[in-house]
């Protein structure tokens, strides 16, 4: 499809409702997807000229799958089942390049993105905004390790870079399809949505919000995720580790060079003998320390590397069903 016209609707003149895409990844949120379909059904009908509900399946191991196959066989519904859980990057991935609408809202199937923000987003891109990204109002329902942690990687991601990540946006956000032909362009395997939603650029507005609890089920994103989760921003977006290893390098060469001329001085001067096997033995351990936090962060660096030159594809999918938008456009305009 071509990005301009599909803009058209926003530029001058009376307007018209768009076509709008909701991509909406999930795994095991079977009791969640009960509730948050016939809403999301009810106010796309209201505030579009027509619709697609587009839910990505990472894996789910519940009902998922036939809950959505009732669901895909109703007009505007498609389910993409993905062979096996790629991670939620992956399956907003797979949506975005499945997402045919002239505006694409991703939101996520826990319950904690209330649709009712939506005609508040379309709203704001009526008035020109490219992206309009959902804001959590505060963080008081996560832990202080959670808090501090995404403040430290945040922190990370902004220093040096001329991009700016908003650390309190998520995934919640619509996005003009302009937005999206960019999003889709870019190649890399290691896909921090964050940072390439912010990299990719345009207007982009904001709506602060406050994430109601879930109905069911409860989150996945413990500790160790968000390491990982940190671990995959940092190396995609930072090369500060890099740097701050090859500061350290220079310190620590720099300590040492000085020790080393103070042992010679002092036996040159004085005549004591040079300090025994207890400094040596701790500058070893420290210098050994040192060494491998740096191999660290380079391993961590070169896997990434080894991900991209494998090319493998983002993901594999299992079903697709349901037309979604398709059936809907003229044929002239089918991808």
């Amino acid at each position: 499809m071509n990005p301009t016209a599909l803009s058209g609707a926003r530029a001058g003149g009376e307007y018209e409702l768009p076509t709008v895409s909701c991509i909406v990844p999930a795994l095991n949120e079977c009791a969640n997807l009960q509730v948050l379909l016939p809403s999301l059904e009810a106010i796309l009908k209201s505030h579009s000229s027509d619709w697609e509900i587009i839910v990505v399946d990472d894996g789910s191991t519940d009902a998922t799958a036939d809950l959505m196959a009732s669901w895909a066989a109703r007009h505007g519904f498609r389910y993409l089942q993905l062979s096996r859980n790629f991670g939620k990057e992956a399956a907003l991935s797979a949506g975005l390049e499945a997402a045919d609408g002239q505006v694409v809202i991703c939101l996520d199937a826990d319950l904690q993105h209330p649709p009712a923000l939506i005609p508040q987003m379309l709203e704001r891109w009526r008035a020109g905004a490219d992206v309009v990204c959902a804001v959590r109002v505060n963080r008081d329902d996560e832990s202080r390790v959670k808090r501090y942690g995404a403040s430290l990687l945040y922190a990370i991601l902004g220093s040096g870079n001329r991009l700016q990540i908003l650390p309190d946006a998520g995934d919640f956000r619509l996005m003009d399809r302009k937005v999206v032909a960019a999003l889709i362009q870019l190649p890399e395997r290691t896909r921090f949505m964050k940072g390439l939603y912010a990299w990719v650029g345009f207007r982009t507005e904001t709506i602060e919000y406050l994430p109601p609890e879930r109905l069911h089920g409860a989150s996945r994103f413990d500790f160790i995720a968000l390491v990982q989760f940190a671990v995959d921003g940092i190396t995609a977006f930072s090369t500060w580790p890099l740097r701050l290893l090859s500061f350290i390098g220079f310190i620590v060469a720099l300590l040492a060079f000085a020790y080393g001329a103070y042992l010679v001085v002092e036996y040159m001067l004085i005549g004591n003998q040079v300090s025994g096997w207890t400094t040596i033995v701790t500058t070893m351990l420290f210098l050994s320390g040192v060494h491998l936090l740096g191999l660290g962060v380079i391993g961590a660096y070169l896997s990434r590397v080894f991900d991209e030159v494998k090319q493998r594809p983002l993901y594999v999918l299992k079903n697709d069903v349901g037309t979604g938008l398709k059936k809907a456009l003229p044929d002239s305009e089918q991808p």
